[in-house]
């Protein structure tokens, strides 16, 4: 007998560089719990799979493709990226939604969805009884930024140029070592890309040299001035309490190597038109996407995308992605899978979100501490 709960699995269909969707694998494995299941027509091909992919993996008839109205019709609706308004328009109220929210620094969001009378399990806010995060690719997070950030560096770096072995160590400053820190300073070290650090070692190149900083020292001004004069390549992983408040104010970024690239792994949002207001680690630099996430000083994104309360007068190569992860789509999502599958099984076999017991087995603990309603509290 199939279970009464139906899961909806919409397209990310924001920008063209989009292509993230739960592979066939992830879908066969839900199917297992007898839930109804509707993808949008056209799920999981910009990322190589068919609708036949989808159906023969599951088996049994227990996947269908439907309108995107019907996708999100459903009980249950999972998507990585946050949808947009309209699309949250086609929800019915105590439906949940099943994805990124980000409640901290979305306080506008947050009260949206209460106005709806949404349910909504944000994976980020998935944590375990020691606060790690459930769901997370932090490494993909720090290696694919930092190999962004070398690829754009070798634009920028002067003669003799980042491959040659006449070059000193490039200086990187990593600003917090956190859960994403502590995957860069590995990352950085062999450029991202570990095919690369093993050519130019070949060849005699010096390597890196990684500077990590507490985020406490960043109130130091002449401390970080002194130390942004030498640094090629900035980055930001901080975990900030405080989002109203940016770790590199821009006119320290007038101070640094006219070569030097920054990096925002981070990736909060500006948003202006809030109390607090929302900014960025990094002040200044624009918000990319997967369409776009390297920025020349002269890109007009600086000017288009940075809202005007925000001082950009100094610019620098900047590196900026929503969704550093999203970059090889089908690895970012093989792990998101692995990680969603035992919150979708216990959220299923309760009988829904309303039974989930926050004082419960481990996987109720952490899901009740990500839902709305309880986080709202």
């Amino acid at each position: 007998m199939k279970n009464s709960i139906s899961i909806g699995l919409p397209q990310m269909d924001e920008e063209r560089g989009e292509r993230r969707a739960f592979l066939p694998s992830f879908v066969s494995v839900i199917a297992k719990l007898e839930v109804g299941i509707v993808l949008e027509h056209g799920y999981g091909g910009r990322v190589g799979y068919s609708e036949h992919d989808y159906l023969q993996a599951a088996g049994d008839g227990r996947v269908r493709f439907g309108l995107r109205e019907e996708v999100f019709a459903q009980d249950l609706v999972l998507l990585l990226r946050y949808p947009s308004s309209s699309d949250l328009d086609l929800m019915r109220p105590g439906a949940c939604l099943i994805t990124m929210a980000h409640y901290p620094t979305r306080p506008d969001r947050v009260a949206d969805l209460q106005e709806r009378g949404l349910e909504v399990v944000s994976l980020d806010a998935v944590v375990d009884d020691m606060g790690r995060r459930l769901v997370e690719n932090l490494q993909a997070v720090a290696w694919n930024g930092v190999e962004a950030a070398f690829n754009a560096l070798s634009n920028t770096y002067p003669s003799p140029g980042l491959a040659s072995p006449e070059r000193p160590p490039v200086r990187v400053m990593l600003v917090g070592v956190g859960g994403v820190g502590s995957h860069v300073a590995q990352a950085a070290t062999r450029y991202g890309n570990p095919k690369l650090r093993d050519r130019l070692a070949d060849k005699g190149v010096p390597g890196v040299q990684i500077t990590a900083l507490d985020y406490d020292l960043t109130s130091r001004e002449a401390f970080m001035l002194d130390h942004l004069r030498q640094t090629d390549i900035l980055i930001d992983a901080t975990q900030r309490i405080d989002p109203s408040r940016c770790v590199i104010p821009n006119r320290w970024i007038g101070e640094m190597p006219v070569h030097a690239v920054l990096l925002d792994l981070c990736v909060d949002p500006y948003q202006c038109d809030q109390d607090p207001e929302s900014v960025k680690g990094i002040e200044g630099i624009p918000h990319g996407n997967l369409d776009q996430y390297v920025f020349p000083p002269d890109d007009p994104a600086w000017d288009t995308t940075v809202p005007d309360c925000i001082d950009k007068t100094h610019r620098r190569m900047a590196v900026s992605c929503y969704s550093w992860p999203g970059i090889y789509p089908r690895r970012c999502m093989h792990i998101y899978g692995q990680q969603v599958r035992p919150l979708l099984r216990n959220i299923v076999e309760a009988g829904g979100l309303e039974k989930i017991d926050p004082q419960g087995k481990y996987f109720h603990r952490a899901i009740a501490r990500s839902m709305l309603s309880r986080w709202a509290r």
